[in-house]
């Protein structure tokens, strides 16, 4: 027991150590910062795009029919717009054309002053469509509906149509419920993927100025290991506090735009605390195994090498967890949530979809199961390959490593 709590001491003294280091160092700031510009960037070019997308699908189609029939197709489209899935395309008179007048239609279409896609000409008994072959399947029905109602001697009756509104279905809620699902599936995953990696950077650093062969001599390799997870999963939970609160005054600005969610199987206030949860243990899984590439590495270069595996195997196990997520029920599914580094995002994905609350008791029992083995796993790694004998233990090497970072912290501030 006594050895527990010197552990737990130790563990405590390196995760207030690295917690101050990186909290109140200067590069925080502009970690916090970071993610806006990749999401600024990206806001302004899918506005660009879009703008862009909508001027190029922006069709207009040109007649060149005499003049009452170019009126009659006018008015034929002014009394269609709105009723068709899709919109109508804008109609343009390019020429009056009379009885037994020929028009170049192919002409109009290379002309880059006109910008129409497809001409119609001919009559209303007998149009005539030029466009591309792919405009052409797509609009040779609309040019005769418009042309049928055109000829009609006057405007066609549209019935009201009665509608029966009903709340929701269940099959709308079960695909609601599968889009929450796979929108918690890709936050856990960024959040992951974006933090996971300061304990890979803090580790290399330490390795460069060999503090970390000071902390290996002073206390229990996995109570260090355990400290540096917890202080960087701190770190963490700083960084999502401060986006998470600038993104929600935003989202709430903009609350009546906002498209609805759907309630999770287990309700928002279970799912939130799951959530988080799910995530801490996706960030200590994810960090032991960083930490543990760090103990197998002998010079920084090789850190960093090493760690591109890890982050590819990583992103496989996102794509796993989400195919995983479309066929419920299956070997594939089980083996997602058996398999411990997947097992946070397939159990997050079932609480979006299933009301049990058990299962999630038992996976995180697991997961943090899996966290103790794979931190003691890369703790015998490190110690095999930095220290080459045994961590000194007891309440004086902890007193020792408490003081000499109390120091440093004085000399820094």
């Amino acid at each position: 027991m006594t050895g527990l709590r010197e552990k737990l001491r130790a563990a405590l003294v390196v995760a207030r150590r690295d917690f101050v280091a990186v909290v109140f160092s200067k590069t925080f700031i502009f970690f916090l910062i970071g993610p806006a510009f990749p999401v600024v960037v990206g806001g302004l070019a899918g506005n660009i795009g879009a703008k862009v997308q909508q001027n190029v699908e922006r069709p207009t189609i040109g007649l060149a029919m005499s003049a009452s029939d170019s009126q009659r197709m006018l008015a034929a489209r002014d009394e269609l717009e709105g009723r068709m899935a899709g919109g109508i395309p804008q109609l343009i008179v390019l020429q009056d054309v009379g009885s037994g007048e020929d028009f170049d239609a192919k002409a109009a279409l290379a002309d880059g002053n006109r910008q129409v896609t497809a001409v119609v000409g001919g009559t209303l008994d007998a149009p005539t469509l030029t466009a591309p072959a792919e405009r052409a399947r797509q609009w040779v029905g609309l040019v005769s509906n418009l042309a049928a109602r055109a000829r009609a001697p006057s405007p066609t009756a549209y019935p009201d149509v009665r509608v029966q509104e009903v709340t929701t279905s269940l099959a709308k809620v079960k695909t609601g419920q599968i889009y929450t699902a796979q929108a918690a599936q890709v936050l856990l995953f960024l959040l992951t993927m974006l933090l996971a990696g300061m304990v890979l950077s803090n580790l290399v650093e330490e390795k460069g100025n060999k503090i970390i062969e000071v902390l290996a001599a002073a206390i229990p390799m996995d109570a260090m290991f355990m400290g540096k997870l917890f202080a960087m999963l701190a770190v963490s939970l700083v960084g999502i506090a401060v986006w998470g609160t600038v993104i929600g005054a935003i989202l709430l600005m903009g609350a009546k735009s906002l498209p609805a969610v759907s309630t999770p199987a287990v309700g928002w206030p279970l799912f939130l605390i799951l959530g988080f949860l799910y995530f801490a243990m996706a960030y200590l899984l994810m960090g032991s195994l960083f930490l543990s590439i760090g103990g197998m590495a002998a010079t920084v270069r090789e850190v960093q090498t090493l760690s591109m595996p890890v982050s590819m195997f990583q992103l496989m196990i996102f794509f796993f967890s989400s195919y995983a997520l479309t066929i419920p029920g299956t070997w594939v599914e089980w083996l997602s949530i058996g398999f411990p580094v997947s097992s946070p995002y397939a159990m997050l994905a079932r609480a979006a979809k299933e009301p049990e609350v058990w299962p999630h008791l038992a996976a995180l029992g697991w997961q943090v199961l899996w966290v103790i083995v794979i931190v003691r796993a890369g703790a015998q790694l490190f110690r095999r390959n930095v220290m080459k004998s045994g961590p000194a233990r007891g309440k004086s090497s902890v007193s020792l490593l408490a003081k000499l970072f109390r120091r440093r912290e004085d000399n820094a501030y």
